[in-house]
């Protein structure tokens, strides 16, 4: 075998199967998951994600007080990134053959997070980070449910995961900054 060492794949078979069930699009005859529970999943990934932006656009706008204005800029900011990972798995459930479900009728029983929005600038970033780390949680979960499954979805969701953790990260930073006193054990 040479260099290949034990790894040995059939071309021919590979490029047959191509030819084949051409209306399954990219999901090929060895996708290890289940489709239909992976779209299943990802909508509620996605319900999560528009949850965030709608509360995040919120906050953006009603936010007031003393240094409010760098908060809304945060919010708004944080919206946007949310709305890039709703479209990230949008497209991954497209690729699977699924429809993304952006109908609004249910959203909030789909979504991992809550829509909660808080009265005072402190309330709003405290609901931020409560929503984040449920959404850190959640894609922890994800990740090691699709696993070597389907690792494009799992590569998809741990780039999204490293930006929920940043934004807890900013959403505890503001914490601190507005209640006065450390939340972190060091």
């Amino acid at each position: 075998m040479g260099s290949k060492g034990s790894f040995a794949t059939d071309i021919a078979t590979i490029r047959k199967r191509a030819r084949e069930k051409l209306e399954m699009g990219a999901v090929t005859e060895n996708y290890g998951g289940d489709v239909q529970t992976a779209i299943a999943l990802l909508n509620e990934a996605l319900a999560t994600e528009i949850v965030c932006v709608l509360r995040y656009k919120c906050h953006a706008v009603v936010a007031t007080g003393l240094s409010s204005e760098a908060v809304k800029e945060e919010f708004a900011q944080h919206a946007t990134e949310e709305a890039e990972h709703m479209d990230l798995i949008a497209e991954r459930i497209n690729q699977l053959g699924g429809r993304p479900n952006f109908n609004p009728e249910g959203l909030t029983t789909r979504a991992a997070s809550q829509y909660e929005e808080g009265e005072t600038l402190v309330e709003m970033i405290r609901e931020n980070l409560v929503a984040e780390r449920i959404a850190i949680e959640h894609y922890r979960d994800l990740i090691r449910y699709f696993g070597d499954k389907d690792p494009t979805t799992r590569t998809l969701l741990e780039r999204v995961l490293a930006q929920e953790e940043e934004h807890a990260n900013d959403m505890h930073d503001l914490l601190v900054t507005h209640e006065g006193r450390p939340m972190l054990k060091r």
